[in-house]
């Protein structure tokens, strides 16, 4: 307040020298165009001035009358000038002859001109020039001159200086009597308000307020006299007083006898129950000034009623939300929709319902998308509580809902529904009348049926049934099934989407993996594929027939899980197979694998780039290729960064052959070692992938142990045999990565299928090996097929002989089928083609391809084999009813031939 009167006083201060500046300074502009008017017309009227204007040299005449003038006058110049303006007096002889400063149209008409301007400078300094513009006129009333007569205002302060004391001075007094004033009423106020700011007095009176009223409990204030004197909106509302309240006796407003009691008795009261209407309120009481003179109380009421109320329903919504996140928890721990639906139902009983019932679509179950045709026939997927009082439908079984039951109606509105009274609920007792009332007779009474929705797509339903000795579901329930259902939908549906997807990828998993064993003479197989449990992986195997008896084994894993890994498989055992097919070395097979797997990585950064993001590459893939011989028992293995093959001995010897490792596939630029194995008939090759000996828990060398005493002490076993106990020793039960385990156990072809000859460079010995050919189909009992076989071994030899190299062979070998190989040592393959009508050759492998079963090249060492097989089933027969006559006429085109 002192600062603000500091403040008002100061601007009227101010305000009054302004107003006397601003006056004084008006006051002195009139005053100096008066001056400068008599000024100008008394020097113009003066005698011989117009005489003198009309003289020679007026400056000479004029000049110092001008200056006398100017002096008397008080004025600061008085200039004479023609009527062109220009100048013939100035206090400054230098300005005289100069053009003047100012307005002269008007005065030559006769008129005066008052007007403020600048011109040059005067005696008197710098300030507002006023001047006065006169004519001079002569005896004939003619203007001959002008004079100009002006004064500068600037020493306004004389007229406002002698003010400003008496100004200052009132200021001066009136200040020392408000900081008088001020100071006695601020130390009034400090002892009255103890020394608080005024705004600390407003924000206590604001809080004091705020409380008084916010608070839910009631307040009461009353005088010693019984008076009351305060009273807070809770109290009113408790005690159910009058707005008018305040100020009257406690004994006039109608309280209960012993509330009155209460507020007009000085004693003091802790946590008191009193009846007040249909209320029980806790009361408190305390004196004022409890330490000083008597005065009033001060007396709290507390509704426990509401309190208790309040605690309830806290409580309640505390065990829900609890329940809420041990749901979080419990549900969905694993990716099966049978077992998250049982832990929906689990996670509800006894804490929300004392029987849960889980019913799904089957098309959920079976990981398909739900559709509304399904909507009626769900099936029961988990019961949890007492499974007695549920009569009728057990897990697994399938339930049609009527169209007027409660589940039928959740699922086509979208929203749960309550029945609390199930006696009463005829939709739901429709379904199944007897098994209804039984239900009821054991204690069933209420029911909450909430649609379990995903996505917006309904999966579902979920029922939540209450006993006898629970109270019913109410309308306040919904809220938290469906938030339970909420949570649990989604995480059935991830079960669902993950069931469907993980089906997708074995069944295309399993559809590129062998179906059946192939038919093939070297060895016994059997083999065995566990796919991960969270997904489907890149393991892969095969077992491939080669010319000449021989079998190609492979094993392979794709790093990674998914479809991308089982399409990358896939694609490398079909890149094995067509390798196979070329009869290549096993170095080789690896080494094309590798570039086929370094071109699909740029392949899929080329896609990747192209889309925008970075392609899925392969990221890493092993594999390890055999091919075993029965006729001479060898083994030619290698593997890129696959591991090392075991090799069960006849007798149960179980060894690791030793077989280099080189750099996995896609790596590029890096050779594979192979190894050449000797395997004595009735050994075990054992191939297998990592997911069988290594896990996160154990190290891959413990897994090897354990691998090789399983295979261990087991002479005799057949692969059958070897694979199951090898599964049952280290097959996990939940696999976190795909197995794939084969077991191979080999043959050797007995030397008496066997028949090899040696054929010098003549054709003239073509007959001399039919004959011997002839003669070995008859030991072995297979005149049928002799005459084709003769023609083709004479066309092989032929060939060989004339467009070979020695040494030139024949080997027969006799098993499934019939297999002539014919050797030399010219890497120059043949090649069939249609011959011309007048070609007298070139028929003669039109007639092997004609008459064999298959026939094909393949290169060694030493120069090239080429083979062909002929069946020794029932098409054999059908083969040969085609004479090489009938052949060849179909070469010329012309049957009549």
């Amino acid at each position: 307040m002192f600062l603000l009167e500091i403040v008002i006083v100061v601007l009227l201060v101010v305000a009054a020298m302004a107003t006397v500046v601003l006056q004084a300074a008006r006051d002195a502009l009139q005053q100096g165009r008066r001056v400068s008017v008599v000024a100008a017309q008394s020097f113009a009227n003066a005698p011989g001035v117009a005489q003198a204007l009309r003289s020679r040299d007026p400056t000479a005449v004029l000049q110092p009358r001008a200056e006398v003038a100017r002096k008397k006058a008080g004025v600061d110049f008085v200039v004479v000038m023609n009527t062109k303006g220009i100048r013939y007096t100035y206090p400054y002889p230098k300005e005289i002859g100069k053009k003047f400063v100012g307005t002269i149209k008007p005065a030559l008409h006769g008129h005066t001109v008052i007007e403020q301007a600048g011109g040059p400078p005067v005696p008197a300094g710098r300030g507002t020039d006023v001047q006065a513009v006169v004519p001079v006129n002569d005896s004939h009333g003619r203007v001959v001159g002008l004079v100009s007569a002006g004064i500068t205002v600037k020493n306004v302060s004389r007229l406002w200086m002698p003010q400003l004391p008496i100004i200052l001075g009132t200021g001066a007094a009136t200040l020392a009597l408000a900081a008088t004033g001020t100071t006695l009423a601020s130390r009034r106020l400090l002892r009255q308000t103890h020394g608080l700011a005024p705004v600390e007095l407003a924000r206590l009176y604001e809080h004091h307020d705020a409380v008084l009223h916010a608070v839910r409990e009631g307040v009461l204030i009353t005088t010693p006299d019984g008076r009351l004197l305060l009273a807070n909106d809770e109290a009113r509302r408790l005690l159910g007083l009058p707005e008018e309240a305040q100020g009257r006796p406690v004994r006039e407003l109608g309280l209960p006898e012993q509330i009155t009691r209460l507020l007009i008795s000085p004693d003091v009261v802790t946590d008191e129950v009193y009846l007040a209407q249909d209320r029980l309120l806790a009361v408190n009481k305390r004196p004022t000034f409890p330490h000083g003179d008597p005065g009033g109380s001060v007396v709290t009421l507390r509704d426990t009623t509401e309190l208790a109320a309040v605690s309830g329903r806290a409580e309640v919504a505390r065990e829900r939300l609890k329940l809420l996140y041990e749901a979080g928890l419990r549900i969905g721990t694993t990716l099966d929709v049978g077992r998250t639906a049982q832990e929906l139902a689990d996670v509800a009983v006894p804490q929300f319902a004392d029987v849960v019932t889980v019913d799904l679509l089957d098309a959920v179950l079976r990981g398909w998308e739900p559709t509304a045709e399904g909507w009626r026939h769900l099936r029961r997927t988990a019961i949890s509580g007492d499974r007695q009082v549920i009569p009728v439908y057990r897990v697994g079984e399938m339930i049609t809902f009527s169209p007027g039951t409660p589940q039928m109606h959740a699922l086509q509105q979208g929203r749960g529904m309550v029945e609390p009274d199930l006696w009463h609920a005829h939709g739901w007792r429709a379904q199944d009348p007897q098994r209804a009332r039984k239900s009821l007779e054991l204690g069933l009474h209420s029911l909450v049926t909430m649609p379990l929705r995903a996505r917006n797509v309904p999966l579902g339903v979920v029922n939540f049934y209450r006993m006898t000795d629970s109270p019913a579901f109410e309308p306040d329930d919904l809220s938290f099934a469906e938030e339970l259902a909420a949570r649990a939908a989604v995480a059935i549906d991830n079960a669902r989407r993950f069931t469907r997807e993980h089906a997708m990828a074995v069944t295309l998993q399993r559809s590129l993996l062998p179906r059946g064993h192939p038919e093939q003479d070297a060895l016994e197989v059997a083999w065995r594929y566990l796919p991960a449990a969270t997904g489907v992986g890149g393991d892969w195997f095969d077992v491939i027939p080669l010319p000449g008896a021989r079998v190609a084994l492979a094993m392979g894993d794709v790093v990674g899980h998914g479809l991308h890994a089982a399409a990358t498989m896939g694609r490398l055992r079909t890149a094995v197979h067509n390798f196979s097919t070329l009869d290549l070395p096993v170095d080789e097979v690896l080494g094309n694998l590798d570039d086929l797997v370094a071109r699909m990585d740029d392949e899929e950064d080329a896609a990747g780039a192209a889309d925008g993001h970075e392609g899925e590459r392969v990221t890493g893939a092993t594999c390890l290729y055999a091919i075993y011989d029965p006729v001479t028992g060898a083994c030619t293995v290698a593997r890129a960064g696959h591991p090392e093959p075991v090799v069960v001995r006849p007798d149960g010897t179980v060894t690791c052959p030793g077989v280099p490792a080189s750099a996995p596939l896609g790596l590029g630029g890096y050779p594979f070692e192979t190894a050449e194995l000797r395997l004595s008939e009735g050994s075990q090759l054992v191939l297998y992938t990592d997911g069988l000996v290594e896990e996160r828990a154990r190290d891959i060398d413990v897994g090897l142990d354990r691998l090789r005493r399983a295979l261990g002490g087991g002479a005799g076993r057949t692969p059958e045999e070897a694979c199951q106990a090898v599964i049952d020793a280290l097959g996990p039960t939940s696999p976190a990565d795909d197995i794939a385990l084969l077991v191979a156990r080999t043959r050797l072809l007995p030397r008496s299928c066997v028949a090899e000859w040696g054929v010098p460079s003549d054709p003239a010995v073509v007959s001399s090996v039919r004959t011997q050919c002839r003669d070995k189909l008859r030991e072995w009992g297979l005149e049928e097929t002799g005459f084709t076989t003769e023609l083709i071994i004479s066309e092989l030899v032929t060939n060989a002989i004339r467009y070979g190299s020695p040494p030139v062979s024949v080997r027969l070998l006799y098993g499934r089928c019939l297999i002539c190989e014919v050797a030399d040592g010219s890497s120059t393959s043949p090649r069939l083609r249609r011959a011309a009508t007048t070609d007298e050759g070139g028929r003669g492998l039109f007639l092997v391809a004609q008459f064999a079963q298959r026939w094909g090249t393949r290169y060694t060492a030493r120069g090239k084999v080429i083979w062909a097989e002929m069946a020794l089933h029932e098409g054999a027969s059908a083969a040969t009813d085609r004479t090489p006559t009938d052949v060849l006429l179909e070469q010329f085109g012309d049957a009549a031939l």
